[in-house]
């Protein structure tokens, strides 16, 4: 996460954010999934504020947090929503467990939880039930991992990057874990809502009724 705080890398980040093939893409279909009747959202790592933006213009009237640990970003998410009481940006190391903030309708993020440890993400996917409304949508758009080298090449080709160096702030983690992590959890209607090499938005719902999330325990011996 260290690399987040330079002002360089988040710049650098935020200038080719646009040029992601098909970002756009998987961005429209997480907005179809955001409930109809949507009254606070959560974003995890907000970055600018890209997500709360798109998701507000689906759902307007909605308000919203969004976390993020990197001061050039949070500077960012700021001056874009000043003076717009429904919208408050906080400072928070997802590493770390959420903070009480309340519930939610949904909660979203994009291409920021596979920076995290493998048993962290699981954790967090067990918070994030707890912290939804019942009802309540997940919608991670995410970098997940290839299954062979060889599509992880051509993957970097597509992005114009084979030529750099591998990210080393990357846990990238296949689809199939992380789908049967959030049914093992308790969300339903669990699917890999859309797909583009390693880019994948993987949503599940809260049961109606739920109080509480299940199976918090994991033990990474067992992946």
């Amino acid at each position: 996460m260290s690399r987040w705080s330079e002002p360089e890398h988040a710049g650098w980040y935020l200038a080719m954010a646009d040029r992601f093939p098909h970002r756009a893409e998987g961005e429209a279909v997480l907005a179809e999934q955001l409930p109809a009747g949507l009254r606070r959202i959560l974003d995890l790592g907000t970055g600018d504020g890209r997500l709360i933006a798109l998701a507000i213009d689906a759902r307007p009237g909605a308000s919203a947090v969004g976390l993020d640990v990197s001061p050039p970003m949070l500077e960012r998410a700021r001056a874009r929503f000043a003076g717009e009481p429904r919208i408050e940006i906080m400072n928070h190391n997802l590493e770390r467990s959420l903070p009480p903030m309340g519930s939610f309708d949904a909660v979203v993020s994009s291409f920021v939880i596979h920076h995290l440890e493998h048993d962290r993400k699981r954790r967090l996917y067990a918070e994030i039930l707890a912290v939804l409304e019942p009802g309540g949508v997940f919608c991670n758009l995410e970098h997940v991992s290839s299954p062979t080298p060889r599509l992880h090449e051509r993957f970097r080709r597509a992005m114009g990057i084979e030529h750099e160096p591998e990210d080393p702030t990357n846990r990238c983690l296949d689809v199939e874990t992380q789908l049967a992590w959030l049914e093992e959890l308790g969300y339903q209607d669990v699917d890999c809502y859309w797909k583009w090499m390693e880019l994948a938005l993987l949503c599940g719902v809260k049961p109606a009724g739920a109080t509480a999330s299940r199976k918090l325990a994991y033990d990474p011996r067992t992946r």
